[in-house]
């Protein structure tokens, strides 16, 4: 066998399947597959590369073409990855609540990103299929890869994703559990394994708000508008390439138990999971644990946690999207997100100069630092005062002690929301203390935050 390949592209696909060992899985045997593995970091190159090749081979798609797609970003990335390597230019429109990193790779890989709203429904002339459609009737050359139509979509699970499983369950699977995007992952393992095994339930992972598990379980759905977290899954209507006849139950999971099981997977098993992997991985557990005998489950790691370590893994967006638990005192603890007594706070010394002052300000995205000397707050010091002081493009050495704010007002973490709303009328932030120690900052963000929570929920 090669011990060298001649393209990244030769990686797509064959990836490991690993037993989870260190959670409890009730009676089953519950088997994850590593997609994760693939170059592009998810299950989609396996997608995109079929794609494009089949294009190629109708001759849809031809040199100096344009690859054009509605994705959550994933796609994106596979599409960008192949074509981009291919030598195609690729478009892709993308809903805006996908994360940072993916974003990043998109464009460090050379795509172009047009960004849409991830609010409206398909009818709605800003939903990313229908703008997508629109770049494909104005862009000569171009090939909409359409992963939620595209039939190639599907070959690529039926053709190797499903015989990969099968092949390493040695035939022998009695559930196979993935949620639903565009529908080509469930169908084309579905129907693989109606063929080979029949014995084998084919399980959709859905999203609260989705409309995928109704449709299952009663044949019939009603979009009410709801909304997740969750990137890549789940939908508000029934994709051409999602297949109901061969999915045979269907499990709903919320945002917070998705997220949850992410984190479970990488302090237990330590596989750094993405936010959909997260709903699958829920799903297998309520499935696995309704068994009453042994059972062999295979579920998916749909793509790498690493993009998602500005959203999934950081406890002040978790916090702020109600992910973690949330027990209200009626206090500003409530919407203190970040403490400095349990190392969550972000600050500089007095002695730091200016230029440490703004690195952490711009590598964490932040306007302001609190000053500490030790534990004691001695000042603040914000962008204004950087910007002021180093206007003329100098002044970056200067220390912080000579420039920070020493005077500041501040509210204790027991006092009520309405005096934080009274408070920011004619301030920017709060310094909260607590026992007349330092304890965090609020801003107008972290209260907007709060407030959108507690709206959500009532």
């Amino acid at each position: 066998m090669s011990k060298t390949h001649s393209s990244v592209l030769s990686l797509i696909g064959n990836t490991p399947l690993v037993e989870i060992k260190n959670i409890d899985t009730g009676l089953c045997r519950l088997f994850v597959k590593m997609e994760s593995d693939n170059p592009g970091g998810s299950i989609k190159d396996r997608v995109a590369s079929y794609i494009i090749n089949q294009a190629e081979k109708d001759g849809k798609l031809k040199p100096g073409g344009t690859i054009i797609e509605a994705t959550a970003g994933n796609t994106g990335i596979g599409l960008a990855l192949v074509g981009i390597l291919k030598g195609y230019k690729v478009l892709l429109v993308i809903p805006d609540k996908m994360s940072l990193e993916k974003i990043a790779h998109l464009k460090a890989l050379g795509a172009e990103i047009k960004f849409t709203r991830s609010d409206v429904g398909k009818d709605h002339p800003e939903y990313y299929h229908n703008i997508a459609e629109g770049y494909v009737k104005s862009i000569p050359g171009a090939f909409y890869a359409d992963q939620f139509n595209n039939p190639a979509n599907i070959m690529a699970h039926e053709e190797t994703t499903a015989p990969e499983i099968y092949e390493q369950m040695d035939g022998d699977l009695d559930a196979f559990v993935a949620g639903v995007g565009s529908g080509g992952t469930l169908t084309g393992v579905g129907r693989f394994f109606q063929k080979v095994s029949p014995k084998t339930s084919i399980v959709a992972a859905d999203p609260v708000g989705s409309i995928i598990k109704d449709a299952v379980k009663t044949g019939t759905f009603e979009y009410d508008g709801g909304s997740w977290l969750v990137e890549g899954i789940g939908e508000d209507y029934i994709p051409t390439n999602c297949d109901l006849n061969v999915i045979t139950d269907a499990i709903s999971v919320s945002d917070k138990e998705a997220f949850e099981a992410i984190q479970l997977l990488l302090k237990k098993e330590g596989i750094l999971a993405g936010s959909s992997a997260g709903t699958l991985f829920a799903a297998a557990l309520k499935w696995c644990k309704e068994q009453n005998e042994q059972k062999k489950v295979v579920t998916l790691i749909c793509d790498t946690g690493n993009k998602y370590l500005s959203k999934a893994f950081n406890g002040k967006w978790l916090a702020q999207n109600d992910l973690v638990n949330f027990n209200p005192k009626g206090t500003l603890e409530d919407v203190l997100v970040s403490r400095f007594d349990m190392n969550e706070v972000i600050y500089v010394k007095p002695d730091d100069s200016l230029l440490v002052a703004f690195n952490r300000m711009n590598d964490s995205d932040i306007s302001q630092l609190p000053v500490l000397d030790k534990e004691n707050l001695v000042g603040i010091i914000t962008e204004d005062d950087v910007l002021n002081n180093c206007s003329n493009g100098h002044g970056f050495d200067k220390k912080i002690s000579e420039t920070m704010q020493k005077n500041f007002k501040n509210l204790n973490v027991d006092d009520s929301l309405d005096q934080l709303i009274d408070y920011f009328k004619t301030n920017s932030l709060a310094i909260i203390l607590e026992d007349k120690k330092f304890v965090g900052i609020i801003t107008k963000i972290d209260l907007l935050a709060y407030l959108k929570r507690t709206n959500i929920n009532g």
